[in-house]
């Protein structure tokens, strides 16, 4: 079952950022979702089109936006490694948002959001999708239809905030 309005996002043990060595350090969901406002948002891949020129750059964009709305972190997760989530991050001057690597699919699997992608060429991924999240609890959750990204956008969550 997908999760939804009013689920605590699950922790999982496999989820990865760089640190400034630029070695992949685990990191405690739990703790980063902790008595705060976040906004996290999901792409199917790093480095695929959609997700490249249209989905992160969004975010990019509006990130002082939506900082500006309350929301105390922006995070980008995808089913890749550390190393292909800190390098796309670089390229799309990503600095303010935290790229969340889940290189299992563990969280996406925990949420109920997977997507395959197998007849791609690209596994098992994640659902296009986009949450607001208080204090570990989802308050909004936006996932898209195949093709598409509108209930994900940084334009929908900034008039969801």
């Amino acid at each position: 079952m997908a999760a939804s309005v009013g689920d605590r996002v699950p922790s999982v043990d496999t989820l990865r950022v760089l640190n400034d060595e630029g070695a992949p350090t685990p990191v405690n969901l739990e703790e980063v979702l902790a008595g705060k406002k976040v906004v996290m948002f999901a792409v199917p891949g790093a480095f695929t089109p959609g997700c490249t020129l249209t989905h992160l750059p969004g975010y990019v964009v509006s990130y002082d936006d939506i900082i500006a709305k309350g929301v105390d972190q922006v995070i980008c997760v995808s089913v890749n490694d550390a190393w292909t989530m800190g390098a796309w991050g670089d390229s799309q001057n990503a600095e303010n948002i935290m790229m969340l690597a889940d290189g299992s699919g563990d969280l996406a699997a925990a949420l109920g959001l997977t997507k395959d992608l197998n007849a791609a060429g690209l596994g098992n991924r994640s659902s296009r999708y986009a949450m607001i999240i208080d204090d570990g609890v989802i308050s909004h959750i936006g996932v898209e239809p195949a093709g598409e990204i509108t209930v994900s956008s940084a334009e929908s969550i900034l008039a969801a905030l």
